[in-house]
């Protein structure tokens, strides 16, 4: 990994180890139609009809949390098995900067016969690299909390790190669940992204605080100007800007739920992607998060119809909320008000994406 000169190399060394957590408010909601989408569960079937029932994706669930979110760790687990993984058992990946506790591990292994490995992260990788101005870096955090803004001390790990774990390293599929789930999948979500051959999966998209990004899309410029061979000729650069790419208009995708291709994550462009945003030091300066850094470079590196809107997966993380509508809400046994959903408020991005986008479910 390209570092400043005279820094240090960040190495990769982990012991065998390792939650997140995550707030339930009922948000106000919009009620959005899109008949096309409500057919998503019948195209996924359809598409699936001739994979063998026994077939699994090298796919893996994947969390990032710690030992004082045991609660939250166990609700997600409980309901991602309940209504999926109890028929497909795809392992488990939890990761922690620091030890779990035998009294997690214990609580945690009961929930699932899928495999469950926990990982530890170590500082060398946790932490911020010793070549990062501190005092620039401390004068940014407390920029953002005068603004009411958390500061992200993951969100380094989460955009260019995770997928390097040796605990991850094998998989190629990953589903990051740590939200509220309402409705029953009936499908491998996993195998619909192979033989579809999607790269990234979400269900809500709304624009990011901008105090968290001012020179991230700048930056980004630089990035494309140097390196042009990296972006994709069919890329959804319209999603992220209305002028071609002067401005950015904040949109991303909500990582909290995300299902995603690691072999994007591991190939040329997004690689050199993150080495050069992590050598700007943004992570650390603004709180560049992995949302917008993941969204941006979906969006730029990869063809659009690569791009998938899980409109059939319904959840609630915080203040956002998403429940499919008709037969895909009696399909899924939903437990929310049919048809609501945050990506129908004016502030959502989700309907810009789907207007260039019509593979897109």
């Amino acid at each position: 990994m390209a570092r400043l000169p005279g820094s240090p190399p960040r190495h990769l060394t982990y012991n065998h180890q390792a939650s997140i957590c995550f707030i339930i408010v009922i948000p106000r909601y919009s009620r959005v139609i899109h008949k096309d989408l409500d057919l998503t569960i019948q195209r996924a079937h359809e598409t699936l009809q001739y994979v063998p029932t026994s077939y699994r994706a090298n796919a893996t669930m994947l969390m990032l949390c710690r030992n004082k979110e045991i609660e939250g760790v166990v609700s997600t687990i409980r309901q991602i098995e309940d209504r999926f993984n109890y028929k497909y058992a795809y392992p488990w990946v939890l990761l922690n900067d620091e030890p779990f506790s035998d009294d997690f591990k214990a609580r945690v292994s009961v929930l699932t016969d899928a495999p469950i490995h926990f990982g530890y992260i170590p500082p060398a990788i946790w932490n911020q690299p010793e070549w990062i101005n501190e005092t620039r870096a401390e004068q940014g955090r407390q920029h953002l909390l005068d603004l009411d803004v958390i500061y992200g001390g993951s969100v380094p790990f989460n955009s260019g790190f995770f997928y390097r774990h040796p605990l991850v390293q094998p998989y190629r599929y990953y589903w990051r669940p740590n939200v509220d789930y309402f409705c029953d999948l009936s499908y491998d979500p996993f195998t619909y992204m192979e033989v579809s051959k999607k790269v990234y999966g979400f269900t809500l998209s709304l624009p990011e605080y901008e105090e968290t990004v001012k020179s991230l899309w700048p930056t980004v410029k630089e990035f494309i100007n140097e390196y042009p061979q990296y972006l994709h000729p069919d890329n959804a650069l319209a999603w992220l800007s209305a002028d071609g790419g002067d401005t950015y208009n904040m949109c991303h995708f909500w990582s909290n739920f995300e299902i995603a291709d690691m072999d994007f994550w591991r190939g040329e462009a997004y690689t050199k992607f993150f080495d050069y945003l992590e050598m700007k030091g943004g992570f650390y300066y603004e709180r560049w998060g992995d949302a917008p850094v993941h969204s941006i470079a979906v969006a730029l590196f990869a063809p659009k119809d690569s791009i998938h809107y899980f409109y059939d997966i319904g959840y609630r993380h915080e203040d956002f909320y998403h429940c499919p509508g008709d037969s895909t809400w009696a399909t899924g046994r939903c437990s929310c008000l049919k048809g609501t959903s945050f990506n129908g408020r004016p502030a959502a991005c989700t309907n810009s994406l789907v207007k260039i986008a019509s593979s897109l479910y």
